[in-house]
């Protein structure tokens, strides 16, 4: 079973172009959903959190994501402390959900991952697709999804590694200026791409076969 990566920045567009692939029918791991399901309420790691970062981090019993974020954001060693109540547990769901994808047969699986050059994933997680936009629709279509002033997006964006940078060091690059049938033409070119690079028949996802 061959795993691949996808990526980008805030506002990009990379969760969009993972619904489209599902819809193919090709199985994503999402990043953030594994890091949700792993302080999902009555598990450690959301008793460790409350510890940790206090009691208020929780509401209803649940983790408050925003507050959490606001606790830790600019604050390096919170971050990391952060990482190492979450990371284990976010690594060994992985490894548990792709055992289940290889037991079941699935040639291929996209790993969505926000920070993955951030995180030096890169290499195990070749080919490595990234959704790119400029900075000003980045800013323009975080804003409209969030809400969030300008200036904490703005800082959230510069927290990552500049777009560009990404787009520097990818292997197929999907961009997203256009309307949405446009990103769906180039999420289908991308997943091509991808098939053909790897072996596997792009017609399991209902795309053309390589001629």
């Amino acid at each position: 079973m061959h795993v691949f990566g996808l990526t980008g920045g805030i506002g990009s567009g990379k969760s969009s172009v993972a619904a489209l692939w599902r819809k193919r029918g090709l199985p994503v791991l999402d990043a953030d959903e594994l890091a949700r399901a792993v302080v999902a309420p009555g598990g450690e790691a959301l008793a460790e959190l409350a510890r940790e970062f206090g009691a208020d981090v929780l509401r209803d019993g649940q983790l408050d994501r925003k507050e959490l974020g606001r606790r830790v954001f600019g604050h390096p060693e919170r971050l990391r402390r952060l990482e190492g109540i979450t990371h284990p547990r976010i690594l060994a769901l992985r490894a548990e959900r792709l055992a289940q994808l290889a037991a079941a047969g699935e040639p291929l699986v996209c790993n969505e991952i926000p920070l993955l050059f951030e995180k030096g994933m890169e290499a195990q997680l070749r080919p490595v697709v990234v959704v790119s936009v400029p900075p000003h629709v980045q800013l323009q279509r975080a804003q409209h999804r969030d809400g969030a002033p300008a200036a904490e997006l703005e800082a959230r964006i510069a927290a990552q590694l500049p777009l560009a940078d990404k787009v520097a060091r990818a292997d197929i690059v999907i961009d997203n200026q256009g309307p949405p049938e446009a990103l769906a033409s180039a999420a289908d070119r991308a997943l091509t791409e991808v098939c053909r690079s790897l072996g596997v028949p792009a017609e399991r996802y209902g795309l053309p076969a390589r001629s």
